[in-house]
């Protein structure tokens, strides 16, 4: 039985979604360890983006199973109206998982997506979208300069083959700096690094005045709904092993992955060390000592233990993070 009538069907108008839905996937389940960081960094990111965003947008965050504290935080953002949508998932499903969820309901025309740890510079949507507008048969533009294999890039180099009025190059294009400065927040062996960097050729594409370089990250993106909705659902059976699957499917799908030759976003990893608000390189210098990465801690048994007992004690621990915190 309905007593009188639902006061909303006196309300002529709702509010419609901003053309871009910039959405975030969190997962930070305990502030210790590699996550010591996390919840400043997640800050940090957030703040750049609501102080750097030059166009309208939506901002969507995927709360992948974090503790309480990042939780705790993500809500108040929300009831201050900094977070137009907020999704707070009991279980982490994977982050691909968690992009089907993204990609599949974000209102916007485009989304533009990044992890938790990425800085955003000032201009960053309107120079993404322009590169839309340049070229509209993009899957994903990221906002940085890239080395990418080219497996992943197929689509794009057959499509700038055949479009003469589309300037092709290879060659070692990308400068070291560039790519180390992009390279050394991930964590890895800079000799490691530098290998991979001499066994992989850039690819640039030119349009007039406009450089791009061939190939997308994962981490940070802007693409088009519909196109993304093409590539769903992608398989999610671990938190990070299937992410290569998107990229994969959009270039089967025949678009291009392009990314940026300026920076207009930054990867910033799991410590704030060295970085000053979008000012200064996150990565170490080419010429700063590895004091902690020499010696015996770089024995690779020892590493494969402390990996094997890194990776199972967090297993243990930290299964079901919603649950236990």
């Amino acid at each position: 039985m309905r007593v009188g009538q639902n006061p909303a069907k006196s309300i002529k108008t709702v509010s419609r979604p901003q053309k871009v839905t910039v959405a975030i996937i969190t997962h930070v389940p305990f502030l210790g360890g590699y996550h010591a960081e996390s919840l400043d960094i997640l800050k940090t990111c957030l703040a750049s983006i609501w102080q750097n965003t030059d166009q309208p947008y939506d901002l969507m965050v995927f709360d992948n199973a974090s503790c309480r504290e990042v939780r705790d935080y993500l809500t108040d953002a929300h009831a201050r109206g900094e977070i137009q949508y907020l999704v707070l998932s009991q279980d982490n499903i994977g982050k691909a998982g968690a992009w089907n969820f993204i990609f599949g309901a974000a209102p916007g025309e485009y989304v533009a997506y990044a992890d938790s740890d990425v800085y955003f510079y000032p201009g960053w949507l309107s120079a993404l979208l322009g590169a839309m507008k340049t070229f509209p048969q993009a899957g994903m533009v990221t906002g940085m300069p890239l080395l990418n294999p080219e497996d992943f890039s197929t689509s794009t180099l057959r499509w700038a083959e055949a479009h003469p009025e589309m300037r092709l190059e290879s060659g070692r294009l990308l400068s070291w700096q560039d790519f180390w400065r992009h390279a050394g927040t991930l964590g890895e062996d800079e000799g490691a690094a530098r290998a991979f960097y001499e066994r992989h050729q850039s690819n640039c594409i030119y349009s007039e005045d406009q450089k791009f370089y061939v190939g997308a990250g994962h981490f940070q993106f802007l693409a088009a709904r519909h196109v993304l909705q093409q590539a769903l659902p992608l398989p999610s059976s671990r938190p990070m092993g299937d992410v290569r699957q998107l990229d994969i499917a959009i270039n089967e799908l025949g678009y291009l992955r392009l990314s940026t030759s300026e920076w207009w976003v930054e990867h910033i990893g799991n410590s704030l060390r060295g970085w000053q608000s979008g000012e200064k390189s996150l990565a170490p210098s080419v010429d700063e000592p590895r004091r902690l990465r020499s010696g015996f801690w770089t024995w690779k048994p020892v590493r494969k233990l402390l990996s094997f007992l890194h990776d199972k004690s967090f297993e243990l621990l930290y299964s079901k993070p919603s649950r236990l915190l």
